[in-house]
């Protein structure tokens, strides 16, 4: 899936953090983050913010992805790939440790991808191990991963938080006490406060750890971001909630701002296995009364850039189609009407975080214009989960969905919460997936945003940017988001 929002595959649904550092000798950095999640185990839960702390801080994958997106080697130092592309042999690291002093070996890599792969798995994208015929130990530091197909995502996919390598003996209590192997230990969490991570003196590559304990702390609030922020009671904010205010950080010298791109879609996601929008005409109303430059100008301040269909304006393979759908209140509600659907109630369910709860606003007055009554209700991100993303029980919504190449969403078929079976689409998404040659590849993906865009699935709004508040001498953090992690190990910062 793709995380949500920050979702994995949940939408997304939501990038936030923030550092600070002591005066102390030991080096220490505060983090400011929107959403705290419910969970710490980012193979059991699809929440963005567990990735932005753990993966590849606290769990590893035998790969990782640089800031550029390149594939690197990280548990796994290198691989081989058969010629006929199906078949990766992978050497693990030699003398790894998890944080209860335990051995990661190959068996940990098998029992972590049966784990994954298995009937009963909860892995929010066990989508991404489908093409897996089988993974076998040749020895204790060698894994032999068989595919059904070739992936041309396959590598990227061993690098996210979902592939992340555990230990039977703690799996089933990561959620809450997570033990992987990174250069940082948990520590504690203060459900509603902050979490605690320290760094993992055993680990590896401990030399080029700078920071010796860092601290994630909730703030949902823009106000209280901004305010903890001026007070200095934070080192960053990197998922900075209140773009209206970054003009005033930016004139304080004491502040850097940082404006980056990331994976997330921003959505207004529609329930298409319910009336009224199993019917694409209704669905294409919605995206006729929508007016993008309003929502953007009005929810984030100028600082987003539209979008047309479920793909990131700058990647190799996209198209403009924000011009398919030409705002016209006039035409919308006329539409509705010849939909039968003129004057109903739509129900707008939106989860706590800026982005989401400002454009719902825009878009309920939008809708009004076109004769239509847009019921706004804002939830929690529990109740989200549980109601939306799990049970469906939604109208619309709006989501970011901040997963990188997860237009896959739309081959989950009906059980996915978008409610949308296309057979085409799953089709389609399979030939992705197997083109290795990355300009045909592009290609399909043009497709595929040609489609979603005809069929109008969800109103495209946004790709969901980057937006951080550093305090002076905080260095090494990613300016853009290629992933939902941002691995810790090189950032410092100067007290």
């Amino acid at each position: 899936m793709s995380h949500l929002p920050l979702t994995k595959t949940l939408p997304a649904l939501t990038l936030a953090f923030g550092l600070m550092a002591s005066a102390s000798a030991a080096a220490e950095l505060v983090i400011g983050m929107q959403q705290e999640p419910t969970s710490l185990d980012p193979t059991a839960d699809a929440t963005a913010s567990i990735d932005s702390m753990m993966t590849q801080n606290v769990f590893e994958s035998l790969t990782t992805v640089a800031e550029n997106g390149e594939v690197q080697p990280n548990l796994a130092t290198s691989w081989e790939v058969s010629e006929d592309g199906l078949t990766y042999t992978f050497k693990l690291a030699e003398g790894v440790t998890f944080h209860d002093g335990s051995t990661l070996d190959a068996e940990d890599v098998v029992y972590s991808f049966d784990r994954a792969m298995g009937e009963d798995s909860v892995n929010p994208s066990k989508d991404i191990f489908e093409p897996i015929e089988s993974v076998k130990a040749v020895d204790p530091q060698t894994v032999e991963i068989t595919l059904k197909a070739k992936d041309a995502f396959f590598l990227f996919n061993m690098g996210q938080g979902d592939s992340a390598i555990v230990a039977a003996e703690s799996a089933e209590t990561n959620n809450a006490n997570p033990v992987g192997s990174g250069p940082f230990k948990f520590d504690s969490w203060t459900r509603g406060d902050r979490l605690t991570l320290v760094k993992n003196p055993d680990h590896r590559d401990a030399a080029d750890v700078a920071l010796d304990k860092v601290v994630f702390r909730f703030i949902s609030d823009p106000a209280a971001a901004t305010a903890a922020m001026m007070a200095e009671e934070l080192d960053a904010f990197p998922g900075f909630p209140a773009p209206e205010l970054l003009p005033q950080f930016e004139a304080d010298p004491r502040f850097r701002v940082n404006v980056g791109s990331t994976e997330g879609e921003v959505i207004l996601a529609m329930n298409n296995a319910k009336p009224p929008f199993d019917n694409v005409e209704v669905r294409r109303a919605v995206a006729t009364a929508i007016d993008r430059d309003e929502i953007i100008e009005g929810a984030m301040y100028g600082q987003a850039v539209p979008i047309g269909s479920f793909y990131p304006p700058h990647g190799t393979a996209y198209v403009d189609l924000t011009d398919a759908y030409p705002h016209d209140s006039t035409k919308a509600e006329e539409m509705f009407e010849a939909a039968g659907v003129a004057g109903t109630t739509m129900t707008l369910r939106v989860p706590p975080f800026p982005y989401a709860t400002r454009s719902a606003e825009i878009i309920q007055n939008q809708l009004s214009e076109a004769g239509i009554d847009a019921k706004v209700e804002n939830v929690e991100w529990g109740f989200w989960i549980d109601e939306v993303y799990k049970q469906k029980h939604y109208d619309m919504t709006i989501i970011a969905h901040t997963s990188p190449n997860d237009m896959g969403n739309f081959a989950r078929g009906p059980d996915y919460f978008y409610g949308y079976d296309n057979a085409e689409m799953t089709a389609l998404w399979e030939q992705i997936t197997t083109e290795v040659d990355p300009a045909k590849r592009d290609e399909l993906l043009k497709q595929g945003q040609q489609m979603l865009s005809d069929q109008s699935v969800h109103g495209f709004l946004f790709q969901l940017p980057l937006l951080g508040v550093f305090r002076e001498g905080v260095e090494g953090y990613w300016s853009s988001s290629p992933v939902l992690y941002m691995p810790l190990k090189g950032v410092s910062v100067a007290n």
